[in-house]
């Protein structure tokens, strides 16, 4: 069972956070992020942004040195395998399985819990539904526009039960209608879910919707 400190209600907590690459520092960070909270951390391409989203997730590069706790409630993070942290992960990139339809790759997101067909295919209709793509189960995801596919990669994402979102520069493959859509639905998103999220980006714009905190990071330090 969680605990009363873990799931949506919890905040997302960095104690003397740390990272550097070739005894430089890219990042110093001690602070708490709220439930439906979205900190920025931006900074120029090269200055180590996305290593912070690495390291709360569980898979930064070897070549990186980092220190510090990360904590969402009660739960370490920085100390338990990445499958065990409950993050949910937007890049750039949708990374839609090429091999599944829409329809099975939101299915793969689904708890272990919500058992029987019928049930998971009314959860993936239902999140179809949500991102204005009804009906989709059965395309390929290579038919999709890039906007569909963002919209596909953040539905799975959320179908997962994420305690909290690590958001790698997902707007930056989109046209700049797009991005304005994709911004909202997504900021929106992790507000309903009481999550806290973690967004890296070098667009001002980007962070300036978050609504939220920003870091700027690049500096020695």
């Amino acid at each position: 069972m969680r605990s009363e400190t873990s799931g949506k209600d919890a905040d997302l907590v960095f104690r003397a956070v740390r990272i550097a690459l070739a005894g430089k520092t890219l990042l110093n960070l001690d602070r708490s992020v709220p439930p439906g909270e979205i900190l920025t951390v931006m900074g120029p391409s090269g200055t180590g942004k996305s290593s912070l989203l690495a390291y709360i997730g569980g898979f930064l590069d070897p070549a990186f040195d980092a220190e510090g706790e990360v904590w969402l409630g009660d739960r370490r993070l920085d100390t338990v395998p990445a499958a065990e942290r409950r993050c949910g992960l937007l890049f750039q990139d949708a990374l839609l399985f090429p091999h599944m339809n829409v329809g099975q790759n939101l299915a793969f997101a689904l708890p272990n819990a919500i058992k029987g067909r019928q049930a998971r295919r009314e959860r993936v209709a239902e999140a179809l539904a949500q991102i204005a793509l009804p009906g989709l189960e059965s395309r390929d995801p290579a038919t999709l526009s890039g906007g569909q596919k963002a919209r596909v990669a953040l539905a799975r994402t959320l179908l997962s039960q994420p305690e909290a979102m690590l958001l790698d520069e997902p707007f930056s493959s989109l046209d700049a209608d797009l991005r304005a859509a994709m911004r909202e639905l997504t900021f929106t998103a992790i507000r309903n879910a009481h999550i806290p999220a973690i967004l890296v980006t070098h667009d001002l714009a980007d962070a300036e919707a978050a609504g939220g905190p920003i870091v700027v990071i690049g500096e020695t330090t």
